[in-house]
């Protein structure tokens, strides 16, 4: 029971851990500053529609809640992607500093923040892992670092590297589970003989490393689904995808059993897939852990 009080063992424990979002996807082969490029126009389509905007909307709303104030406030968005967040952060007032390593999606989030002045979004097409803090005049510049459902995130050393920045808030949010799939769900036990399970993720180390090391946070963990259809051949593509991503055999035999499933269960050529999970959220306050260390 000692060790569950044990920072230091479940930083390793971390550090160590084979299921986290950044190992899975090295040992799969897909680099993850890389990874969204292929998408990066759906997804700045998925992040600005009508249902992405509530999405953002609900996020920003329960950081005002929180005390989280926009007007004036210095804004480091880490993994900005083509604006979903940074764009709203210059719309309420905020001065933004978006880091995005993707091409695709920084040519995006330029066209995007486009109507702003120019010193009201400034963007850092560069990874935040490569970034020197220090270097940068970026220790504790930051009101709010915000750091959403981004890969940069993979052990207690990153969230230190992130902290250093923010001055006030760090919003950090990120997988409670693996993703949920229907499509993987339907197509899993037919490849591989067992129903596919979904796994806890590295949220619980992140908040409980918090706790260890004295910080105030407010946490939350919601479930959130939608609902896509795309076409056969899509969803064979996106299957092979979730096989390739858990390193098992993306071959002709398991291509004609998912393409095989597909022709029977969806003879109109349209897959609905439902997709989603849990998500954490999580609002660090530094004004806090800075009080808590000058008393000590």
């Amino acid at each position: 029971m000692n060790n569950f009080f044990d920072a230091a063992i479940w930083e390793k424990a971390w550090k160590d851990d084979s299921n986290t979002i950044l190992n899975k996807m090295q040992k799969a082969g897909v680099d993850p500053a890389r990874s969204f490029d292929h998408k990066a126009k759906s997804f700045n389509e998925q992040s600005f529609n009508e249902e992405g905007r509530k999405r953002t909307k609900r996020v920003m709303n329960w950081l005002e809640g929180q005390g989280v104030r926009f007007e004036n406030a210095s804004i480091l968005d880490i993994g900005a992607a083509s604006g979903v967040f940074s764009v709203p952060f210059a719309e309420r007032g905020a001065r933004v500093t978006a880091v995005e390593s993707s091409l695709p999606l920084v040519e995006l989030l330029e066209e995007n923040i486009s109507k702003f002045a120019e010193d009201k979004v400034n963007i850092v097409p560069e990874l935040f892992e490569e970034i020197d803090v220090q270097t940068k005049g970026w220790s504790q510049s930051f009101d709010l670092v915000f750091v959403s459902m981004c890969p940069v995130i993979h052990n207690w050393d990153s969230v230190e590297k992130i902290l250093k920045c923010a001055r006030k808030f760090c919003y950090i949010s990120m997988p409670a589970s693996s993703p949920e799939n229907s499509l993987v769900n339907e197509i899993w036990p037919l490849v591989t003989g067992k129903p596919f399970h979904t796994k806890h993720m590295e949220m619980g180390y992140l908040q409980h490393l918090l706790y260890l090391k004295g910080y105030a946070y407010e946490s939350l963990i919601t479930r959130e689904t939608k609902t896509t259809e795309v076409s056969r051949e899509a969803a064979l593509q996106e299957a092979l995808t979730w096989l390739h991503h858990h390193r098992l055999p993306v071959d002709e035999r398991n291509r004609n059993i998912i393409a095989d499933y597909l022709e029977q269960a969806y003879p109109s050529g349209k897959v609905v897939i439902e997709e989603g999970g849990r998500f954490g959220k999580v609002l660090i306050r530094l004004q806090d852990q800075n009080m808590y260390m000058r008393e000590i």
